[in-house]
């Protein structure tokens, strides 16, 4: 019912129905979903920015510093292309082994 009401604050909905809405079931409901999908994205998040940290410091390791326009391709990278530069890196010779890589298999920043 409470979707009947869309241009309604929630304050004028509970006024309305003479209820809390953190009471009602749906909204726990709609809260746990929340909080879950929350989890799941900061999970991403973290181990997208672990990945890509240290794949920049093995590089720097290996072969110096990394200016910050490759620095920037390797960060924006999903977490299949970081998991498929790790392993590629290992066989990199050259920081341009890096530049071909990403100019291969990344979509260029805008």
């Amino acid at each position: 019912m409470v979707y009947k009401f869309t241009n309604l604050s929630r304050q004028e909905v509970e006024a309305m129905l003479g209820l809390q809405l953190a009471d009602t079931r749906v909204y726990r409901e709609a809260k746990e979903e929340g909080r879950l999908e929350g989890q799941l994205e900061g999970r991403l998040e973290g181990r997208l920015e672990g990945e890509s940290a240290l794949i920049l410091r093995l590089l720097q390791r290996r072969f110096g510093a990394v200016d910050e326009v490759l620095a920037a391709q390797i960060q924006s990278l999903e977490i299949e292309q970081l998991e498929s530069l790790a392993e590629a890196l290992l066989d990199f010779t050259a920081l341009n082994d890096l530049v071909l890589w990403l100019n291969r298999y990344s979509q260029p920043l805008n």
